[in-house]
């Protein structure tokens, strides 16, 4: 049994990727693979491994022996999933592996948004707390959390997971119901948005949560409220958001993801953290502890040891 892994590189240093190698004769790692390289690479697997390279009908053409694709995150958008039907070839993913990284992450962007943190730094850099009358800065008052009404979008495990460390802050949580659905009973999001104080989004891309957070959410928002997205980039309206950041129609915004990834063209929220705004934008990067990158290798080497028991 063979096995390819097309973007090793991609989990970054200190993986140990021999909890792989226990269920397969060989196991093939590249660092990275272009998709001109993709036929060559994939020719005499009987299992890819791959993290975001493409894997669509041609490659799997490629492919004759292919039998499995270990997809080493939780999306499947990188497979031609149709296409793997026909070959029946299955596809399996990975789930739950960065909860306590992203959760831990979420709170961090919604700490430093309630202490005014980009803003703070930016006032000393500025030379404002040198030139103070008093020993302190007083123009970015912190956000309390204690009492504090928390909204989450998407009551999955890492909803309910960072719903238990808020409430450890003594925030009240309210979860919202799915967007797009007719039957759920929990509240839906522009019921409770102008009560937020803060909204933290932890639900899939879909076209029903497309620009989910879109000019009419923003303004239902109290000019105090902090929008954090640690899920997918577009399930905001990122320059609509920016703008009401810009106008204090809210009180910050904190994103994780943006809708093209890596932005090799830029965005307005990079370009706009030059400015003194409550705003904080970081590289994708709240999956990246160590462990979690690491429980990514040890639930697919699960996958393939099920596999060879069925």
């Amino acid at each position: 049994m063979k096995a390819v892994l097309l973007d090793s590189a991609s989990l970054g240093e200190g993986i140990d990727f021999s909890p792989l190698k226990r269920h397969v004769d060989t196991l093939i790692l590249h660092d990275q693979t272009s998709p001109a390289d993709c036929a060559s690479r994939v020719s005499e697997a009987d299992i890819l491994l791959t993290n975001k390279v493409v894997i669509n009908a041609e490659v799997m053409n490629a492919a004759p022996n292919l039998r499995h694709i270990c997809v080493l995150a939780t999306g499947t958008n990188n497979i031609d999933l149709e296409a793997a039907e026909e070959r029946h070839v299955s596809v399996s993913n990975v789930e739950n592996y960065g909860t306590a990284s992203v959760a831990q992450h979420t709170l961090m962007m919604i700490l430093a948004l309630a202490t005014r943190l980009p803003l703070n730094q930016h006032s000393v850099s500025a030379g404002d707390w040198q030139q103070s009358p008093f020993f302190c800065l007083l123009d970015h008052s912190a956000l309390q959390l204690a009492g504090r009404h928390l909204v989450i979008v998407g009551e999955g495990t890492l909803g309910r997971r960072v719903a238990e460390m808020a409430r450890a802050f003594d925030m009240t949580v309210t979860f919202t119901a799915r967007p797009g659905s007719d039957n759920d009973s929990r509240p839906a999001l522009h019921d409770v948005l102008p009560d937020a104080d803060i909204v933290s989004l932890h639900c899939p891309l879909t076209e029903a949560t497309r620009h989910l957070i879109d000019t009419e959410a923003l303004s239902l928002m109290q000019p105090h409220a902090l929008l954090v997205n640690c899920a997918r980039g577009g399930i905001i309206d990122e320059v609509a958001a920016l703008d009401a950041l810009r106008h204090g129609r809210i009180g910050g915004l904190a994103v994780d993801v943006l809708p093209v990834e890596p932005p090799r063209d830029g965005h307005p929220l990079i370009d706009a953290t030059s400015e003194a705004l409550n705003l904080i934008v970081t590289p994708h990067s709240a999956w990246t502890t160590l462990e979690a990158r690491q429980r990514i290798i040890e639930l697919t080497s699960n996958t393939l040891a099920q596999r060879q028991q069925g």
